[in-house]
């Protein structure tokens, strides 16, 4: 199927030369390209363009899950009749398995899914296994342990209406791919039994299940309906149910794993008994016996992923099976803010591997874990095609790599890929030489395509992208002193806010967002805070309420940087700006002021005694910029006009179970805070009961008739059905 871009309006400003030369440049063969943009210019519809150009299965990766989702909307709306799908860690809150030998501490690993991000994950995979007109939004959890291909392939079930099978031999099969058969309580990667009839709830999809009917040994019929009202929806003939765990293996590969995990157990024991170590060999033993028994009676253990090289066959040392092996051979990759996104790629596996050999080395696991990692840059690398760089500060290993006939890549000259870089190798419209000197040649948009050089070894492959669409200029840049700033910040916010208008405020540290946030509530401004201590979803809410005026004030400190597209914000007030370091390095000053270039009162106000050399150079890069800006609108008679875009309903997916909840309580007459304080308590209450701590169930009960009490409900009132509440909640916290 092809790509089919949906969109009302049409290539302006920089937008077409960009689209046509990156296009040219990879129809040519090319395997890095640049696009230098920009913010506010269009770079995600201009890399839209250019996958229905190519019309190739594409994944984007982005640094952070809150621009992800951003993306993951934007591309939703640009590709309604593809598959576009999400794919980030599903932990709201995880806390990886490590050992501090210095004090003896072992700190066990505690985490808690999201099912619904979970859902959207095996969905990502049965899309790339099953068509190719997808785009996958992911961040860099794509670098992380999946199963093979080939055991998902071999896990499939494809039933056909027609077809000679008995009813117990499609039980068998949904047990092996791990479905759990629940009569009662049908839900997303469930399936439940009545008489001839097998329902199942696909674990890859939301609102859909299907009813297999039997008549003897044969398929009568199969059926879509909806599992939440049992409306059918179509009749259909074949249809392929897909694993309901993402890491899913054969039988005859599980009993095979069980004997190479032991051959390695034996090694692992004799090795610590020879050297003297005999509590770690007792430790290794009993951890790894006891999720020997797990995997050999129940098919999975807590933390199986650790076995995932004998499980898949791998030899040692080998790299993991990830989301790239799902991907065709011919996809093309995009890396969006790439000055940040590449050394995040590069930096997972050496960190991931330092805590995994301490535990190693201490007998909580075997060395097998270590092949459990994230893949290193060298294998990411390796495993992709083609790469378009999207940045408006990108870094040096982008644009070096970004030239004719480079069909591997230039390492970087940093120890360490992982590494950040405060000072971006080119900004967008810093002029012909730039800050590195004319060693760096950009395509300006005055070049016409027909020049642009894809073929001759060395040309430079780095387009460049400083028109906006809608005409608007670069924010302006003013310098205030320190003195008074947060009573200069409350005037400043005050103005905009009278004018409906939103402003975003930054501090260099989580406690200062804090109190800062608390400071402006008190004196009447609506206001939020938002850092990464608030979880994913949470995180995109907070963004769509800001730009709904649901408040008009976002305080935050290094999330309020690349990508967030927020055109409502007019003003950005940089707080103590002259303290040179990570948060007010040059990169970081140029994203931050970008967030108020889609405004047409655009301002940029930098709290400072000392003018930095980055301060410096933003004030120069965005003079030039403005000037380039101002010529090309008036050469064109183009008047500047904020950008206009609806509220995106961004995951709106994931939302969906929680907007039902608060629908059904409104619709009962209750409030949804208060009936949500009631769940939590009940359960506390449930559980600790079941724990035998009777005195802090007690007090759980007697909170809760309190509360009901309190808001008038604490009898039902015989006329209202009570209404109950999923207990599908996860605990918040920090993620990976």
């Amino acid at each position: 199927m092809q790509f089919e871009l949906a969109s009302t309006y049409q290539p302006k400003g920089d937008q077409a030369q960009a689209i046509a030369k990156l296009t040219k440049s990879l129809e040519a063969g090319n395997r890095h390209q640049t696009l230098l943009g920009v913010t506010g210019s269009g770079k995600t519809f201009t890399a839209a363009n250019v996958i229905r150009n190519l019309n190739r299965p594409t994944l984007v990766i982005s640094h952070n899950k809150t621009l992800a989702a951003q993306l993951y909307s934007e591309f939703k709306q640009f590709f309604p009749a593809n598959a576009v799908e999400y794919f980030v860690s599903y932990f709201d809150y995880y806390q990886p398995e490590a050992y501090i030998p210095r004090s003896d501490t072992y700190i066990e690993k505690d985490s808690s899914i999201n099912e619904e991000i979970e859902r959207l994950r095996l969905s990502t995979t049965s899309a790339l296994l099953s068509r190719r007109d997808v785009v996958v939004v992911s961040s860099v959890s794509c670098i992380y342990g999946l199963a093979s291909p080939e055991d998902y392939m071999d896990m499939l079930l494809t039933v056909k209406r027609g077809q000679t099978i008995t009813r117990e031999a499609v039980l068998a099969k949904l047990v092996d791919m791990l479905y759990e058969r629940n009569d009662i309580a049908f839900g997303r990667g469930r399936f439940r039994v009545r008489g001839d009839v097998v329902e199942v709830h696909p674990a890859n999809l939301d609102d859909e299940a299907l009813r297999i009917e039997f008549f003897g040994d044969e398929i009568d019929s199969l059926k879509t309906f909806d599992p939440l009202t049992g409306h059918m929806h179509d009749a259909l003939t074949t249809f392929t149910l897909y694993p309901a765990k993402q890491f899913v293996t054969p039988y005859d590969k599980l009993n095979r794993a069980l004997g190479t995990i032991r051959k390695e157990l034996d090694e692992r024991v004799a090795f610590f008994e020879k050297h003297g170590k005999l509590l770690e060999a007792q430790r290794l033993k009993m951890r790894t016996e006891y999720d020997l028994e797990m995997i050999q009676e129940m098919g999975f253990c807590s933390g199986i992923e650790n076995y995932s090289r004998h499980l898949s066959g791998r030899p040692p040392g080998s790299r993991p099976y990830t989301l790239l092996d799902f991907f065709p051979k011919d996809f093309l990759l995009v890396i969006d803010e790439s000055h940040a996104s590449v050394p995040q790629l590069g930096g997972m596996y050496e960190g991931d591997r330092s805590r995994k050999t301490v535990l190693v080395e201490y007998g909580f696991r075997l060395p097998s874990e270590l092949d459990n990692r994230p893949l290193n840059f060298d294998e990411f690398m390796g495993m992709t095609n083609q790469i378009v760089y999207v940045s408006a500060t990108p870094a040096e290993f982008e644009l070096r790599n970004s030239i004719v006939g480079n069909t591997t890549y230039i390492p970087h000259k940093r120890a360490r890929i992982g590494q950040d870089e405060p000072v971006p190798f080119a900004v967008a419209g810093e002029g012909a030489n730039g800050a590195n000197g004319p060693g760096l040649r950009v395509s300006r948009v005055d070049l016409p395509v027909a020049e642009f050089d894809v073929t001759t070894p060395g040309s430079p492959l780095v387009i460049e992208q400083i028109i906006r669409p809608t005409g608007l200029l670069d924010p302006r840049i003013t310098l205030r002193p320190l003195k008074n700033q947060i009573d200069e910040t409350i005037e400043l916010c005050r103005g905009r806010v009278e004018l409906r208008e939103r402003v975003l405020i930054t501090t260099l540290t989580k406690r200062t967002a804090e109190d800062l946030a608390d400071y402006l509530r008190d004196v009447g401004l609506k206001v939020r805070y938002l850092h990464s201590d608030i979880d994913t979803i949470e995180r995109v809410e907070i963004l769509r309420a800001l730009r709904a005026a649901e408040f008009d004030i976002l305080v935050g400190i290094n999330l309020l940087r690349e990508g967030l597209d927020l055109p409502e914000v007019s003003l950005v007030c940089i707080l103590d700006a002259d303290k040179e370091g990570y948060l007010r390095s040059q990169t970081s000053l140029i994203q931050t002021a970008g967030r108020a270039a889609r405004h047409v009162n655009g301002e940029v106000v930098l709290f400072a005694d000392v003018l930095t050399q980055s301060m410096q150079k933003l004030i120069a890069v965005t003079e030039y910029r403005r000037r380039r800006q101002v010529e090309y609108n008036e050469q064109h008679n183009i008047t500047p006009t904020s950008v206009q875009r609806a509220v995106q309903e961004s995951l709106h997916t994931i939302l969906k179970g929680r907007e039902l909840e608060e629908s059904v309580v409104r619709e009962a007459g209750g409030d949804f805070s208060v009936t949500e304080v009631l769940r939590e308590l009940e359960e506390e209450m449930e559980i600790a009961s079941a724990n035998l701590e009777f005195e802090r169930a007690a007090l759980l009960r007697d909170q809760i008739m309190e509360l009901k009490s309190g808001v008038g409900i604490a009898k039902i009132d015989p006329g209202r059905k009570p209404v109950r509440y999923s207990k599908k909640r996860g605990k918040k916290g920090a993620f990976r």
